[in-house]
């Protein structure tokens, strides 16, 4: 049985009329017949009851028209996903984000792919670190990254989507816990509280952050994770450099103030070189035009912030130079 003779028998049996059926499918009445004919020889039944006045469909013909519904509805179905996933429009899509970021950046992923792909289901599998969402897209178990960059290894594309400064992170009873703004530098003698990988990128930041302010900072404890990191902070065993973006976390008894010249660390989407999945690339499209729309936002916002420093900088060099101090 041809798809085509499903077709035009339930353009026939939706009518009742040759003709009718005929100008619909677009095809010559004598053709449309003679289909119908060789359909029901295949089939060895006779589908429709002829007379000069009517047609109407005999109990085998209900039947097949039933089931022709369904089967036809399904091929359109088929066809249309079939489409849709091949114009990057449906589909898995596996996330891989690093710790943060899952609180900070993803719910305006999910909300963008939402809005933008309703078909596109998410994957997510967050607290990875850069390492192990790198080696996860060469082995193909992720589609997309969003990480700290850079990316370890070969074969990982990555562009950047965000930048974000340093803050401070304290618990709610230290001594800098009162001060709006604080310099690096009055973090030289503080316990810190690092990430125990060798390859944080947020640690990295918080290293050239203090060795700028020229000092080494002293690594009183390391946590596995963000959660483990930050109760440690809020328990008074030390002080943490982390990204802007730990303001999105619950964070009872704990502070989070702006610094003075603290460095920034960026956050990137990665995905596998040479990948050409439709679907990914158009989820991946979706993200960094979304963290692009927001850059003038967040740009003016960062403006702001950065007066603010300035103004406290100026008031922390008049100060020094009312007590004699150098700046």
């Amino acid at each position: 049985m041809e798809l085509r003779h499903l077709r035009y028998f339930a353009a026939v049996a939706d009518t009742c009329h040759f003709g009718q059926a005929a100008e619909s499918l677009h095809v010559a009445q004598p053709a449309l017949s003679y289909a119908i004919r060789q359909l029901e020889a295949e089939l060895d039944v006779t589908l429709f009851t002829r007379t000069t006045r009517q047609v109407s469909l005999t109990p085998a013909g209900q039947y097949l028209r039933a089931q022709a519904e369904r089967i036809l509805a399904g091929v359109d179905e088929a066809v249309d996903g079939v489409r849709r996933i091949a114009a990057g429009r449906s589909g898995l899509v596996r996330v891989g984000i690093t710790g943060i970021a899952a609180f900070s950046h993803l719910p305006r992923i999910a909300r963008v792919v939402k809005r933008e792909l309703p078909d596109v289901d998410l994957r997510i599998q967050s607290d990875m670190l850069t390492p192990g969402q790198c080696d996860a897209l060469r082995a193909g178990t992720l589609d997309l990254g969003i990480l700290r960059p850079p990316a370890i290894g070969e074969h990982i594309d990555t562009t950047v989507i965000d930048v974000e400064p340093m803050v401070l992170a304290v618990s709610v009873d230290h001594r800098l816990a009162a001060e709006p703004v604080v310099s690096v530098a009055d973090l030289r003698h503080e316990p810190f509280v690092l990430y125990d990988s060798r390859d944080s990128a947020v640690n990295d930041a918080a290293i050239r952050t203090c060795r700028a302010a020229g000092f080494v900072p002293h690594r009183a404890h390391q946590a596995p994770g963000t959660a483990v990191l930050l109760a440690l902070v809020a328990a008074g065993l030390g002080v943490a450099l982390l990204p802007a973006s730990v303001r999105s976390l619950p964070l009872d008894g704990l502070v989070v103030r702006d610094l003075v010249d603290a460095d920034t660390v960026e956050v990137a989407l990665a995905w596998r070189s040479g990948s050409d999945d439709p679907v990914v690339t158009a989820v991946a499209d979706v993200i960094a035009a979304a963290f692009a729309d927001s850059a003038f936002a967040d740009s003016a916002a960062a403006e702001s912030r950065d007066t603010q420093l300035a103004d406290h900088r100026s008031v922390r060099t008049r100060l020094g130079a009312r007590s004699g101090e150098k700046p």
